[in-house]
């Protein structure tokens, strides 16, 4: 029996503060925004930007670690798979969410304060990929 795939790496910045929350049963979810932005040059010369906004959402002991450690504008690699989630509101209009469910985080760039976040360990890479991003 063959076996699938589902693995998400992305390298970006944070949209927003992280919000955390807690299910009826007192688990700990945590979702915040990742923006990550490619850049390429057209026949032309033209230089483009595109950006790709991704939701991104953790649980557990992650979701109280990404809380605690991430801010608006903060880079960040997550690691985790792609979900997507179906729902019908109170009018009866259909929505559709993809989001990545996170596995791992690491702070990368610039951090509050020196302390560890994922795993027990943060990179000490300062402004290793310094892009520019549209916020």
């Amino acid at each position: 029996m063959s076996r699938g795939l589902n693995k998400v790496m992305i390298i970006g910045h944070l949209g927003r503060d992280p919000e955390m929350r807690y299910t009826p049963s007192g688990k700990p979810v945590t979702t915040f925004t990742v923006a990550t932005s490619r850049s390429w040059n057209s026949t032309d010369g033209e230089r483009h930007i595109e950006t790709e906004w991704f939701n991104v959402v953790a649980w557990g002991n992650l979701a109280e670690i990404c809380k605690q450690y991430l801010t608006k504008g903060q880079q960040v690699y997550v690691e985790g798979r792609l979900q997507t989630r179906r729902w019908e509101d109170s009018e009866g209009v259909r929505h559709t969410s993809v989001e990545i469910v996170a596995s791992e985080m690491m702070v990368l760039g610039d951090r509050r304060d020196n302390s560890s976040t994922q795993a027990g360990e943060v990179p000490d890479t300062e402004n290793e990929f310094d892009d520019e991003y549209p916020f």
